[in-house]
């Protein structure tokens, strides 16, 4: 692992690691139910306003794989569940080619609330700041906690700079998977970025890409 990651990097059994928010006042979830309860009253940061509802993450309790997104989208807001959007059909997508049943991994969003901009009657995504995202991680850290997955994957700079406290760009920390506490960690794009790609050619490229890091990370999950 290369010195920029690691130091980058930071335990996730720590009680207050960089990018953490330590509240040891508020007690913690022991179970995913009851997690999904106390993220449902989250006041922590201003996004739950608007929202419909916060939108936390699915999946098995002792997933081997977790996958980190940015934010829910419009149609996660409005359906309660996190990669139900055109960004989770490509998702889906990419987890089928590379042979790996959604329903064994553990999908979840470094900000819990959808964050938008009103733009007649669309709601645009807007990417969460530095403050959101690490009022957030209360969340994270107990689902990481509860979850505890062998492999680790930051889908996108934001899940990444969320999971390691610090800005992270993504492509040099896909070249360089490291570690976080007990799990391996691996950084791709987030899907969103390959709906983006108006060239054809390109948006096979990135796909083929995509799904050889998802191949990797499951590969990598057996082992562990």
């Amino acid at each position: 692992m290369g010195a920029a990651m690691a130091s980058a990097l930071h335990a996730l059994d720590a009680p207050a690691g960089r990018g953490a928010v330590a509240e040891p006042q508020a007690p913690r979830a022991t179970s995913l139910a009851a997690l999904r309860r106390a993220e449902a009253d989250c006041t922590r940061c201003p996004l739950y306003r608007h929202a419909t509802q916060v939108v936390p993450g699915e999946g098995p309790r002792m997933a081997a794989l977790m996958l980190v997104g940015e934010q829910p989208g419009d149609s996660e807001d409005r359906a309660g569940k996190p990669f139900v959007g055109p960004a989770g059909r490509l998702m889906d997508r990419a987890l089928d080619a590379a042979g790996i049943p959604r329903g064994e991994v553990f999908v979840t969003n470094a900000v819990k609330h959808f964050k938008f901009e009103p733009r007649g009657k669309r709601r645009l995504h807007k990417k969460p700041n530095a403050y959101e995202i690490d009022r957030c991680r209360w969340w994270l850290d107990q689902e990481l906690a509860l979850v505890r997955p062998k492999v680790i994957v930051a889908l996108g700079a934001t899940a990444a700079r969320s999971l390691t406290g610090r800005p992270v760009t993504v492509s040099a920390a896909r070249r360089t998977p490291g570690t976080l506490g007990r799990a391996a960690f691996a950084v791709t794009v987030h899907p969103s970025f390959l709906l983006r790609l108006r060239d054809a050619a390109d948006r096979e490229h990135e796909f083929a890409r995509f799904v050889a890091d998802l191949e990797q990370a499951w590969g990598l999950a057996a082992t562990r």
